[in-house]
């Protein structure tokens, strides 16, 4: 099923809706619940919501080209050095500055928009699901998510290039497809979970590609 163009305005409006839920959400959680690890290898809660706040600055090819000189161009050591010195602060300036910083319009070099969007749908659920939480952000943002996590500007940064050619995946609560291949399929969030490289998902999806993509995600 061929993607549709997204609309800029409804994928910030996505990306604001998420950042505020995920506020409400560490709000409510306690002091162990932020320690909790998450889904995302590495991190406990505290990090993923530090790593979802938005710069104070914008975005630009001149600011990234400075941060991956100082960093040698490894980005991931960037994203991970710079996450662990945000969440050094207290959880209530954490909250306060997501929220605070909910609507920025980010739209980086690469993925532009639709990366740091898909980022608020994954990092609500690497932090909710192994709090045993259904805060979820419904399956009108999973729909864009899923078109930019099949695109190329998503296998150049958030998924490997080996990890889904000739694996076909649908969703079962939207109509979603793509690929050719062995059947992978489940509901949106757990579809894009194990795109995004989070084995845990895997139990929630069903269909004869299941064991390959396992292979390839190191869990069988």
């Amino acid at each position: 099923m061929a993607a549709p163009a997204a609309d800029p305005e409804r994928v910030y409006a996505i990306a604001t809706a998420n950042r505020l839920l995920t506020a409400d959400l560490l709000e409510s959680l306690t002091p162990e619940q932020w320690r909790t690890p998450s889904l995302c290898e590495g991190w406990t809660v505290r990090e993923v919501a530090a790593h979802l706040v938005p710069p104070a600055d914008d975005y630009s090819v001149g600011w990234l080209v400075k941060v991956l000189l100082k960093y040698r161009f490894d980005l991931a050591r960037m994203v991970d050095e710079t996450t662990r010195e945000a969440a050094q602060r207290p959880t209530a300036e954490i909250v306060a500055a997501l929220r605070d910083r909910a609507d920025r319009r980010l739209d980086p070099p690469v993925t532009h928009s639709l990366g740091p969007m898909t980022d608020t749908c994954i990092h609500l659920r690497d932090i909710a699901r192994p709090l045993g939480l259904d805060v979820d952000p419904g399956r009108e943002s999973w729909r864009p998510a899923l078109d930019f996590l099949v695109s190329r500007p998503a296998v150049r940064g958030f998924v490997p290039r080996d990890r889904l050619p000739r694996l076909r995946f649908e969703t079962t609560d939207q109509a979603w497809a793509h690929g050719e291949g062995p059947l992978v399929r489940g509901p949106s969030e757990a579809v894009a979970l194990v795109m995004a490289g989070r084995s845990v998902a895997l139990a929630d999806v069903d269909g004869d590609g299941v064991a390959e993509l396992s292979h390839r995600l190191g869990a069988g």
